[in-house]
């Protein structure tokens, strides 16, 4: 079976947040109407928005891509399309363990797709009996989705289908079938095109079009985070190939444009991702899918690519770029991704932006991967169309000096010796949240030196009421104060206040007071922090100034790092990583220093054991030798 692109296996989650309240922009409900959109639509019989020959294909896609292309089908032709059983069905609400299920309902998904492009490409017929059986497969399955996503019942509900992110995943990939084999499945047997339309329209469109105010993420009133896009995208393609009633057709590609309105609304002025840059590529990657359908479905009638806030969603993603594959991971998300620089190369050309064009190149360029595996198949498709249009260019991006996300309050700064700074404010309730207010990444000529842990593998536990009783989620294992052993609290109403963002000619810097984000029982009055880049000393300072309501037994500021750490210099710690090392200088008269290890051990932690290029993770504990009720320090990094 093919592997699934890891960055896409961990994006299974819905947590609706409260993150602000909604803005109602409803960009395209303002913008258009049913009838405006009926009277744009192409209809079905007369849209081709992918080649469907190998003359077709060879006139827009390099010979050498269309060969790999069919080298991967011909893998896909070995793989079986196994059926799901009711106990591995089970298996989520069993033991919380999600991997069985999703492996197989993953790859069947993920060959059918290399398949059908082979057989698109190609054009043989060798590849019509798998998938004939591939598509059977998928139909006889009583949910298309995953179990975590249909509560603790194990076993969906056949009468009252859920439409999350895979089925609707699974639309997109049936409704690509039917428009490039669908002729080729006739002549098999003409109930499988009759029997994909059917399962297609009970399962996604019946319940989206009839019910969407059922599903969370459709919701008008809360902000909703990257499964709406995500959805809504698929639910746009499935509905363009598959449906033959232009009215409803039209009816339900308005009711997806009106979906879409609620995640633009969920988003702050600034088009921050409180989810991170690579949930990003499901978030914002996903509403620049639906935008490149709706252009093309209505020959660019409906286009809101000049829109500010899908300039500014769009601009977030290279703001929170570090260097190579290292991204800002606040929350759930993953430090490292390779982007996608032919979707971003794309959207940089619709929105006329120089720089996250410049970006796309230089992530081809350094990534050079053209995959017809993972999710976002009409991504798949389009990139496999953009490879002959792309220049890839290493040298025309040059990645931002500083960057202030003001609704998410997030910072980046960096400096030219190669020290870069990332931190933020914001609250303890963001979607895939951690409770992590304030705390701060510090990168060192492109290596991580003080991090962010990151997510362990995603359980029944990692989105249950025991959420905050793994270590990566707490505020106890992030570069934040413990008081008496308590790190902050979960929820909307631990936050950040007096957050100001600074920049001048010598340093670049957010402060907040972060008392707001712990619980009355760890008695802070005031904790004022500041985290700033000394652009001139090359220097990195973090100040405390603290007043707590008594003494505490116990002060510890912690530092999460994967580094060599070398204490033995009374008021140094030398964190070495490779060809980088990072000077923390401290008060020696204040704190005593410590280390100890995360456990890598359980079901949601065994990715600590290789996700940061198999280099564990390290808890420095700085103690304060007598803490009082009111304080202050400072710890300043600098690179050697």
């Amino acid at each position: 079976m093919m592997s699934i692109p890891r960055i896409l296996i961990f994006l299974l989650c819905f947590v609706v947040s409260t993150k602000a309240q909604i803005t109602p922009r409803n960009i395209f409900g303002k913008e258009y109407s049913l009838e405006a959109v009926q009277q744009s639509l192409i209809p079905l019989n007369q849209w081709h928005p992918y080649p469907q020959n190998p003359s077709e294909w060879k006139a827009q896609v390099p010979d050498s891509v269309l060969q790999k292309v069919i080298k991967d089908g011909e893998k896909a032709l070995n793989y079986k399309f196994e059926p799901i059983s009711a106990t591995i069905s089970l298996d989520y609400v069993r033991s919380g363990d999600r991997n069985r299920h999703g492996n197989i309902s993953y790859g069947k998904r993920s060959n059918l797709f290399q398949l059908l492009v082979a057989e698109s490409v190609e054009d043989k017929g060798r590849f019509m009996e798998a998938i004939f059986n591939g598509i059977w497969s998928i139909c006889e399955e009583s949910y298309w989705g995953v179990p975590a996503h249909i509560g603790n019942t194990g076993l969906p509900d056949v009468t009252n289908p859920v439409v999350d992110l895979f089925s609707a995943e699974t639309a997109s990939v049936l409704a690509i079938a039917d428009y490039w084999v669908g002729k080729k499945l006739d002549k098999i047997n003409p109930l499988i095109r009759k029997r994909i339309y059917h399962e297609t329209n009970v399962r996604i469109f019946n319940p989206m079009l009839n019910n969407p105010e059922r599903f969370g993420w459709m919701s008008k009133t809360k902000p909703v985070n990257n499964w709406n896009p995500w959805i809504m995208s698929n639910w746009i393609m499935s509905n363009l190939l598959l449906e033959k009633d232009e009215s409803r057709r039209a009816k339900m590609l308005y009711g997806a444009m009106i979906g879409l309105d609620s995640y633009l609304n969920s988003l702050g002025e600034d088009g921050g991702c409180d989810e991170g840059p690579s949930y990003w590529f499901a978030a914002g990657g996903s509403v620049f899918d639906c935008l490149e359908l709706l252009q093309n479905v209505t020959n660019n009638r409906v286009n809101i690519y000049q829109n500010e806030l899908i300039k500014k969603m769009a601009n977030y993603v290279y703001k929170t770029h570090i260097s190579g594959e290292y991204f800002v991971n606040f929350a759930d998300a993953d430090p490292t991704l390779r982007p996608d620089g032919l979707m971003l190369y794309r959207f940089g050309k619709a929105i006329q932006e120089p720089q996250l064009q410049h970006f796309g190149e230089w992530a081809f360029a350094k990534y050079p991967q053209v995959k017809t595996e993972g999710y976002q198949r009409m991504r798949r498709v389009q990139n496999l169309l953009t490879v002959s249009a792309i220049k890839a260019n290493e040298t025309a991006y040059q990645p931002v000096n500083e960057a202030w996300i003001s609704d998410i309050q997030v910072m980046t700064a960096r400096d030219n010796t190669g020290l870069f700074l990332a931190t933020h404010g914001g609250h303890n309730d963001e979607s895939h949240n951690h409770n992590d207010v304030g705390d701060f990444i510090i990168y060192y000529k492109g290596k991580p030196m003080v991090i962010d842990a990151g997510r362990g593998n995603y359980t029944a536990r990692t989105f249950s009421k025991q959420r905050y009783e793994l270590w990566f989620t707490q505020s106890q294992h992030h570069n934040l104060p413990m008081i008496n052993g308590i790190g902050q609290k979960e929820g909307r109403s631990f936050e950040a206040h007096e957050v100001a963002f600074q920049s001048n000619e010598k340093e670049i810097g957010l402060t907040m007071n972060i008392a707001g984000a712990y619980p009355q029982e760890a008695g802070i009055q005031t904790w004022k922090r500041s985290v700033k880049l000394l652009k001139q000393k090359h220097q990195i300072e973090v100040n405390d100034d603290f007043l707590l309501t008594q003494s505490p037994q116990s002060l510890q500021q912690v530092l999460m790092t994967i580094c060599e750490v070398d204490a033995s210099q009374i008021g140094k710690i030398t964190l070495t990583n490779e060809n980088s090392q990072l000077v923390l200088t401290y008060d020696a008269n204040l704190f005593s220093v410590s280390t100890d290890m995360p456990s890598t051990e359980g079901m949601e932690y065994d990715s600590f054991k290789t996700k940061w290029g198999k280099k564990l993770v390290t808890r420095i504990l700085l103690t304060h030798k007598k803490p009082s009720n009111k304080g202050k320090y400072q710890l300043k990094f600098e690179g050697k």
